[in-house]
């Protein structure tokens, strides 16, 4: 069997036919633990109820759903294949959420300042391949358009949630950024596993602020429609 290029997962043509391969069968997949693994970590990260989220990269994960009947209406998804677009569309037609096809690399549709939250599980690992401890120049340049969208479209004082199996040390360089802090948690399993998750937490900051804020580290036994989003 011919194993997939790694570098085309960062392009919308290879999941648009993952996900046509899937129709009729699977149409569900939570990358990273699942929300029987992750609800207690979000109860403890989520505590506004009339946030506005973006969930970046949603693929068919039933996250939206899951956060949707602990009262969190106010959701928009965006993922740049327009086939698992229409599929969860169809799907979740009765929650009053947007499904939107979309870059997360070119959220131009987006106005600044737009988000209080932001949820990543596993889209940005879908940039990533190479040497962890060189990244080619490709994924370094994805990933800083894509941080650098992110935290345009978010609040001062927004949360960017990014959930993942990459260790700390390969992964905080590049997610440094100069206009928020971020810290890093480890989601150990409850069932006994040693396979560690990490979820790294960036909290936008104000521009006056940027001077002021540093890099912090900690560790965690947890295991746990507006019309105002839009640029003309």
């Amino acid at each position: 069997m011919v194993k997939d290029d790694p570098a085309e997962l960062a392009f919308s043509d290879y999941w648009n036919r993952k996900y046509v391969k899937q129709e009729g069968k699977e149409d569900t997949y939570d990358w990273f633990r699942d929300w029987g693994h992750l609800e207690v970590w979000f109860k403890g990260h989520l505590t506004q109820r009339h946030a506005k989220i973006l969930h970046l990269g949603c693929g068919n994960s039933t996250l939206t759903a899951d956060l949707h009947t602990l009262g969190f209406t106010n959701q928009i998804n965006i993922d740049f294949s327009d086939v698992v677009i229409r599929a969860m569309e169809a799907k979740y037609k009765g929650l009053d959420t947007v499904w939107k096809v979309m870059d997360v690399r070119q959220m131009t549709g987006f106005l600044d300042n737009s988000f209080d939250v932001a949820i990543d599980k596993a889209t940005m690992d879908s940039m990533i391949h190479g040497s962890m401890w060189d990244p080619p120049a490709d994924v370094r340049e994805n990933i800083a358009r894509y941080l650098g969208e992110v935290s345009r479209v978010l609040v001062p004082g927004g949360l960017f949630l990014y959930i993942t199996y990459r260790q700390r040390h390969f992964m905080q360089p590049l997610l440094a950024r100069e206009d928020w802090a971020l810290s890093v948690e480890t989601l150990n399993d409850q069932e006994g596993g040693v396979f560690q998750y990490f979820a790294y937490i960036m909290k936008k900051v104000d521009e006056e602020d940027w001077e002021g804020s540093s890099d912090s580290t900690k560790e965690s036994g947890s295991d746990t429609g507006d019309e105002r989003f839009y640029a003309e």
